[in-house]
């Protein structure tokens, strides 16, 4: 996969993120308002801890790793193919 098609992957990823958390937090004051009316008290969630934040740091790092690395293959194999393609037209 190309190095601009594994950047934009991960902008969309990180653009997606920001927006859901915008989304929530533009919409936590009428979540507020309708609980308060209705009586109904939202259930929270508990933040991440730590541990899962890193977890997860270290999963988009490991994805991003394994994308780096298949793209630095596939450039050596080019190379490699372009070498002996010369060499062959060389010996010709």
């Amino acid at each position: 996969m190309s190095k601009h098609f594994e950047d934009a992957r991960y902008y969309l990823g990180r653009a997606a993120e920001h927006a859901k958390e915008g989304v929530k937090e533009e919409l936590e004051p009428l979540q507020e308002r309708v609980s308060k009316l209705v009586g109904d008290e939202p259930e929270e969630e508990p933040e991440p801890s730590r541990l899962e934040k890193l977890q997860e740091d270290l999963k988009a790092l490991e994805e991003r790793a394994e994308g780096e690395a298949r793209e630095a293959v596939q450039s050596a194999r080019e190379r490699v193919d372009a070498y002996r393609k010369r060499e062959e037209k060389s010996s010709e």
